[in-house]
């Protein structure tokens, strides 16, 4: 499981119910959600249709780099995923009214032209806390990760303040 704890949000890339971060949505002990899919959660999709959960859609990669932009000090950067669509004219529901209005929508993105083509702005994505899985580590708290927790892991870890790592084995 890959949670980046941001004041309330989380970022994530897991979908479950009742495991991780679907515990933590029975228990409405999150505000927001920034991720790339959000799975076939029935407490999700009632929270966020009632307007009890704001939820930012991203494209995959688009997440990865944001998170990894947080980790490395860089705000913001330009990226062609999503020019010419609701992600780059705003609009899309973040958030619904009790009725099923929106209530709050996304924003639209910059776009700027680089060598012919098209790029919108993404801000980068940082954490006070990211809560990880390790395969092992060592008595100086290095960290190693296997299989596909290599993809988002490592970023996560440095775009937060602190970390806390659940680890397999020593």
């Amino acid at each position: 499981m890959l949670i980046l704890l941001l004041q309330l949000e989380i970022a994530f890339h897991k979908r479950v119910d009742n495991f991780g971060l679907g515990l933590l949505l029975q228990t409405k002990q999150i505000k927001r959600m920034v991720s790339s899919y959000v799975g076939e959660n029935a407490e999700f999709e009632r929270q966020y249709l009632c307007g009890e959960l704001e939820v930012e859609l991203t494209p995959q990669g688009t997440l990865a780099e944001r998170i990894r932009a947080g980790g490395a000090g860089i705000p913001a950067f330009f990226t062609s995923t999503g020019y010419g669509t609701l992600v780059q004219e705003g609009g899309a529901p973040i958030k619904y009214n009790k009725d099923g209005t929106v209530c709050l929508a996304s924003e639209p993105r910059e776009v700027r032209e680089f060598d012919g083509r098209h790029f919108i702005m993404e801000k980068s994505i940082t954490g006070d806390f990211a809560l990880i899985k390790a395969w092992k580590s060592d008595r100086a708290g290095n960290i190693i990760f296997r299989k596909t927790a290599r993809n988002f892991n490592q970023p996560m870890c440095k775009a937060a303040r602190t970390t806390i790592v659940e680890v397999s084995s020593t």
